[in-house]
């Protein structure tokens, strides 16, 4: 399977990192805002050509599939192109940042039948593997997730500490992940919805600090914090209070609630989740399938995104 790949920043490389213990697989093409940048990484991992234009990449009938680690706000309009030109898609998170732009790259994804996943990358982490086979076996019943999201951004970086040339955004990009996630664990979907967010900064225009509370159908709860204020300890922590246990996933790390680490190297076959989520890509299409995480399945947590955003504006 031939694989072109969008977008050579932080996120770029760690699919580039997975995508060589996938057998079977080639990146042929690595697209980038800079030539010269870009031809660097791609010498690096033996990717024959280099393009600034997605377009042109798109017209290589050798390309079976594209993986876009771009900008949020290129992210729709993209994956829709990709599959128009008969390339199955895998848009990292978020799919969209608005509720139409998402709706209208389900709608492509019909009208073509190719494979578009999205990068919900919590849904194949061991951790929350580990966590969603208890709850599948009905030894856990979900009651509660209380999750922290924290980063230090109130300058416009990215995760490698480099100038971006695009605003990250609390609600459409890191909230996303907890509101499938939630969904995803509580086996239900969710019907209320509150948010909170904290002054806006000056030169970004972004909320830095937001609060969101959410409930499912079958009465689970959960409590989101999110910060770029926030000076250490830096990531995304989630706490699960079920019936029969806690357990707290930091990354790929799960412990019960008595700090007690619990082994989950064996979940998968590999303790990667960018890993692990490029695999059922390349198996979805391989195998004819919907994948998780396919565009269909995420769907709903930009419904819940677009109400809390109208919320929030008031």
């Amino acid at each position: 399977m031939k694989i072109a790949l969008a977008g050579a920043g932080a996120f770029g490389i760690k699919h580039l990192d997975g995508l060589k213990k996938i057998d079977g697989v080639e990146v042929v093409a690595l697209v980038g805002r800079r030539f010269e940048e870009t031809k660097a990484v791609a010498d690096k991992y033996g990717i024959p050509n280099t393009f600034t234009d997605l377009d042109e990449v798109l017209k290589l009938p050798e390309v079976d599939a594209v993986i876009l680690c771009t900008p949020t706000q290129m992210h729709a309009a993209q994956a829709i192109a990709c599959m128009k030109a008969g390339k199955h898609v895998q848009v990292e998170i978020p799919l969209a940042d608005s509720w139409q732009d998402a709706q209208d790259v389900l709608e492509t994804q019909k009208a073509t039948g190719l494979v578009c996943m999205v990068g919900h990358t919590r849904r194949f982490n061991p951790s929350h593997q580990y966590v969603h086979k208890l709850i599948q076996a009905g030894e856990l019943n979900l009651q509660q997730m209380d999750v922290q999201t924290y980063f230090f951004r109130r300058t416009n970086m990215n995760a490698l500490g480099q100038p971006r040339s695009w605003t990250d955004h609390l609600l459409w990009h890191h909230a996303a992940h907890t509101v499938d996630l939630f969904a995803y664990q509580a086996g239900s979907p969710v019907v209320k919805a509150n948010a909170l967010e904290g002054p806006h900064h000056p030169d970004l225009g972004i909320a830095m600090d937001m609060s969101i509370q959410l409930k499912t159908a079958n009465g689970a709860i959960c409590t989101l914090s999110l910060s770029f204020n926030n000076d250490g300890p830096l990531g995304t922590f989630f706490r699960y209070i079920g019936d029969t246990g806690t357990y707290i996933a930091r990354y790929d790390d799960l412990v019960n609630g008595k700090e007690e680490k619990i082994d989950v190297s064996q979940v998968d076959v590999s303790m990667n989740g960018i890993e692990l989520q490029d695999r059922e890509f390349v198996a979805a299409i391989r195998e004819g399938r919907e994948p998780n995480s396919s565009v269909a399945q995420v769907l709903a947590c930009y419904q819940v995104l677009h109400d809390l955003e109208q919320q929030l504006q008031g």
